[in-house]
């Protein structure tokens, strides 16, 4: 029985000093803000080359959802949605596994009255507020690039944050099923056949009918369609379905990853 990941109500208080404490783990000064930078140089290195790049020897727009965009406002938001995926899988996979598995520092946390769904909130929580960091800079780029007006830009932010604390769920889920740091391998596949494979560089409409539909089951599909329509101003009903598939994924995975942190330490 769970009783322990169950039993009595949720804290916000054990969630937040979980939080505090990952926060005074992380190193202050010049290296905390290198994992800033870290993180954004892919998917601006992506954005410069093929949105810019590649963007400037296409002499036409891409039709998107009745409009003709340029190549680059295109690929833009993909590019943080993408940003938002790694920003997330950054701090709740490698990191989270080797605090559950291998220094054990949640062994010695939920000795405490702290709950394994407390842990599972608060490190989704301290993924998004790191991953705010992410997505707010790479808007500021967007802006500065002019593949996106500011108003867009600002209305695009809660967003990607949203698609921060999903993939922030997800990875925690991933990570509490994995055996060794080699499982990892088959993480890092999965990324990246999301980062080529989610509409990102072309319209799914461009895929063969079935890769379509299996397209459109993913969670990196649903988080580039939602920034993507923002950012050319399509506030399309279809915004409440990628959004609300972004939550339930949220929540699935976080119910899971608790009650996997439970056995991991408990079993």
């Amino acid at each position: 029985m769970l009783t322990h990941a169950i039993a009595g109500r949720f804290s916000t208080n054990r969630s937040a000093a979980v939080v505090l404490r990952n926060a005074r783990a992380m190193q202050t000064g010049p290296s905390a803000w290198l994992l800033v930078v870290a993180g954004l140089v892919e998917p601006l290195f992506y954005l410069l080359s093929i949105g810019i790049g590649v963007g400037s020897l296409i002499d036409k727009d891409i039709s998107y959802r009745g409009q003709d965009v340029s190549y680059a406002a295109f690929v833009a938001p993909a590019m943080l949605a993408t940003s938002a995926m790694t920003a997330a899988f950054s701090t709740t996979t490698f990191a989270f596994f080797g605090k559950l598995k291998q220094s054990k520092v949640y062994e010695a946390v939920l000795v405490t009255p702290v709950r394994p769904r407390e842990v599972a909130v608060a490190e989704v929580v301290w993924s998004a507020l790191r991953g705010a960091v992410f997505c707010g800079l790479f808007l500021v780029a967007m802006v500065l690039l002019d593949t996106v007006s500011t108003g867009w830009a600002l209305l695009a932010f809660p967003a990607a944050v949203l698609a921060v604390v999903a993939f922030a769920a997800i990875g925690l889920a991933a990570s509490t099923l994995m055996r060794g740091w080699h499982d990892f391998d088959a993480l890092t596949t999965a990324q990246m056949a999301l980062f080529l494979f989610s509409g990102t560089f072309s319209p799914t409409e461009d895929y063969p009918p079935v890769a379509q539909v299996l397209v459109e089951f993913t969670p990196l599909y649903h988080a580039v369609e939602l920034i993507r329509r923002i950012c050319v101003g399509d506030l399309a009903p279809q915004l409440l379905w990628h959004t609300g598939y972004l939550l339930a994924a949220t929540a699935l995975c976080l119910a899971f990853a608790a009650r996997r942190i439970h056995t991991t330490v408990y079993d």
